[in-house]
């Protein structure tokens, strides 16, 4: 709901920072005036200095629910494939497409869907993907009929493409409604609502379709789940209309403020094309690019065949295959929240990436290698252990791009980085699946974790070029010195 406010902000609940602290934000107005004057453009601060809104939270809290209830249809039906394939009398092959089509789908809408974001901002697009996820579960309440497949299809390709007005959110949000101290635990738990509905996406189905005999019952199930999330998609519709807004009354950051003093200047509006060359010819970018999309590749295709990997080794424990999904998705919630306050509280970029990656890498040796010990309990364990550091990636190569591509809007960068991650995946997926079929799982794990050394490597050599950071310095760096 976009409200009407002055400039100031009366009668809403507010932080105004005091000048102790590293950031920006904490930076009194004349030592902001003295210094941060010039990096914000010249325009003056508000008198009150710069301040964060108590309603950032709740615009933030439902943004992860709208952003889970897009993600939990991701991996929907592969979770439960050998359900799926019986009951509709497909092939495995087009239960991975269900998974495949949310990548498919962004990669070629990616360049519009950051133009649309830069253009109408955060309520417009956000709602645009709400209406996008809740028409796509309605439709999927009208599929369940083993002829009916194509519908459940087509409900799944329209809650993929509201996707593309999702994926690219959550460092945007932190930008515009947070101030510099805690931009990246709030991209963090941005970032943590994809991971929420991803778990919910491995859990609930094989709690809800269980692996029955009798192909009515698994129907009726089926239809139970369908209409379940119809109704929650609805139900977040209408909170996201009378609650989402777009952005507060004042910037929260000198950086914020500049960014949108660029934004709203015509003489210095840089074109949306203009802002891609400067994303793609930043060499630093494009290495964070590379070894982001392996990353969040290698973890789409293990998702999407954790059911047949898992059914290899412990035949008829469909509901662990997604209990195990949802250790993975857990752990990474808590590996993105941790790493999110890591960043806040050091800002050491480039350290925490590339140690986080080359975790993600040694997880994935030693998942490759116990998923034959024949105890389950020591899969959940190292599952557990790739999820935290793997997902826990997501928001730390959004901040770390954020910084390498400042003032370059966050949507489009983070926007990019998703592209390539779904371009990763859907090749890492289907030469995941050819080798899982060929040569076994072992052969499969291996080839990800070889990957998984690739990208740490480029992480490695990619410089440390935080501009974003540096925005802050002017002023800051005298807030120290009184």
């Amino acid at each position: 709901m976009d409200l009407k406010h002055s400039a100031g902000g009366a009668g809403e609940n507010s932080e105004t920072f005091i000048a102790t602290s590293k950031s920006t934000d904490m930076i009194t107005p004349k030592e902001k005036e003295g210094k941060g004057a010039k990096a914000a453009g010249g325009h003056n601060p508000p008198a009150e200095g710069y301040k964060v809104y108590a309603r950032r939270w709740a615009v933030l809290i439902l943004f992860v629910f709208y952003s889970s209830s897009n993600a939990m249809q991701w991996i929907q039906y592969t979770i439960i494939n050998n359900i799926i394939t019986r009951y509709y009398g497909i092939s495995d092959k087009w239960v991975d497409w269900t998974s495949m089509i949310y990548m498919i789908l962004y990669i070629p809408l990616i360049f519009p869907g950051s133009w649309f974001l830069d253009k109408v901002g955060l309520r417009i697009t956000a709602l645009v993907g709400i209406v996008g996820t809740c028409v796509g579960a309605w439709i999927k309440v009208f599929s369940v009929d083993p002829s009916l497949f194509y519908v459940s299809f087509i409900g799944q390709s329209i809650v993929a493409l509201a996707q593309v007005c999702i994926l690219s959110l959550p460092a945007r949000l932190a930008a515009v409604w947070f101030g510099p101290d805690q931009v990246s635990s709030a991209t963090s738990v941005g970032v943590f609502g994809n991971q929420l509905g991803v778990a919910v996406g491995f859990v609930l189905p094989p709690m809800l379709v269980p692996n029955s005999p009798d192909l009515e019952t698994v129907g009726s199930d089926l239809q139970m789940m369908f209409y379940l999330v119809a109704g929650l998609t609805s139900i977040l519709l209408v909170l996201m209309v009378i609650f989402f807004q777009d952005k507060p009354p004042t910037p929260p950051s000198a950086a914020q403020e500049a960014a949108q003093l660029l934004e709203s200047s015509g003489a210095e509006q840089v074109s949306f094309m203009q802002s891609l060359k400067n994303l793609m010819t930043n060499r630093n970018f494009i290495f964070l690019l590379l070894s982001y999309g392996i990353n969040v590749g290698v973890f789409y295709a293990i998702s999407t065949l954790l059911n047949p990997v898992v059914l290899k080794y412990y035949p008829g424990h469909e509901v662990d295959a997604g209990r195990i999904g949802l250790s993975i998705v857990l752990a990474g919630m808590l590996g993105s929240v941790v790493s999110g306050i890591v960043l806040d509280k050091t800002h050491k970029f480039k350290e925490t990436t590339l140690a986080v990656y080359a975790l993600s890498m040694v997880g994935m040796w030693i998942f490759t290698f116990t998923l034959d010990t024949g105890h389950i309990a020591v899969v959940y364990l190292t599952a557990s252990l790739l999820g935290f550091f793997m997902t826990g990636y997501l928001p730390v190569g959004f901040e770390f791009g954020a910084e390498l591509t400042f003032p370059e809007p966050e949507g489009t960068s983070s926007g990019l980085l998703n592209a390539s991650a779904q371009t990763f995946g859907i090749c890492f997926t289907l030469f995941y699946s050819e080798l899982f079929t060929t040569f076994g799982d072992i052969a499969a794990n291996i080839t990800m974790a070889v990957m998984l050394i690739v990208g740490t490597i480029i992480t490695a050599i990619t410089q440390s070029d935080l501009r974003r950071q540096n925005a802050q310095v002017p002023a800051s760096g005298q807030a120290g010195n009184p």
